[in-house]
């Protein structure tokens, strides 16, 4: 009802399990999916996976009560753009759907903190180094300015025009941070870039 109240939004389906949630996403081809973990036959990380790699200009925003760690990092690894608990007021689920479509990614607070604290339980110890993860592959000046950016909410595009680069340079760029930090979704840069942000 809330979201169908929204003049920029319109509900085009609605699933009860995972299984029915990635059939839909492949026939709607939705901008945007609400995702429950917690659901029968296929879980929300397993289907956060397969629409993710089947459509990626849906953007996925996990809505869940669970509070497992591991869950967390599984659903951000899977591919999901942003992260909210079922908790969250009405103003900031909206807000969230609609920084998605702008090409954001948003987690609140507590996940922020929970997926961080996977990734400080799996990475490596830091090296003497100034950066972290080994010497070959530290981050270059311009490197370190396009993850800053990312962790800003910016796309490809609105980093290229800040950078005076080309867009396809940029994404040459991204691909090779995200080799060296070892993420898989710009979800993740945006969290390691946090690491070195204040609060």
């Amino acid at each position: 009802m809330l979201l169908s109240m929204q003049a920029d939004m319109d509900v085009v389906g609605q699933a009860r399990n995972g299984v029915e949630a990635v059939e839909l996403a492949q026939l709607l081809h939705p901008d945007v999916v609400l995702m429950d973990l917690h659901m029968p036959l296929k879980g929300g990380v397993a289907a956060t996976r397969e629409i993710t790699r089947d459509l990626p200009k849906t953007q996925i925003l996990v809505l869940t009560t669970l509070h497992d760690d591991e869950t967390v990092f599984q659903a951000v690894r899977a591919g999901a753009h942003a992260y909210l608990l079922k908790d969250a007021d009405e103003n900031e689920l909206l807000e969230t759907i609609r920084a998605l479509r702008r090409g954001e990614s948003r987690l609140s607070p507590q996940i922020a903190r929970k997926v961080m604290d996977q990734f400080r339980r799996l990475a490596p110890p830091p090296s003497a180094g100034p950066r972290r993860g080994d010497a070959s592959e530290a981050l270059s000046d311009k490197e370190e300015r396009i993850l800053q950016l990312i962790s800003e909410g910016m796309i490809n595009r609105q980093i290229a025009n800040v950078m005076c680069l080309a867009e396809g340079t940029v994404k040459n760029y991204v691909s090779r941070i995200m080799e060296k930090l070892h993420a898989s979704t710009r979800t993740e840069l945006a969290l390691l870039a946090g690491q070195t942000r204040p609060e």
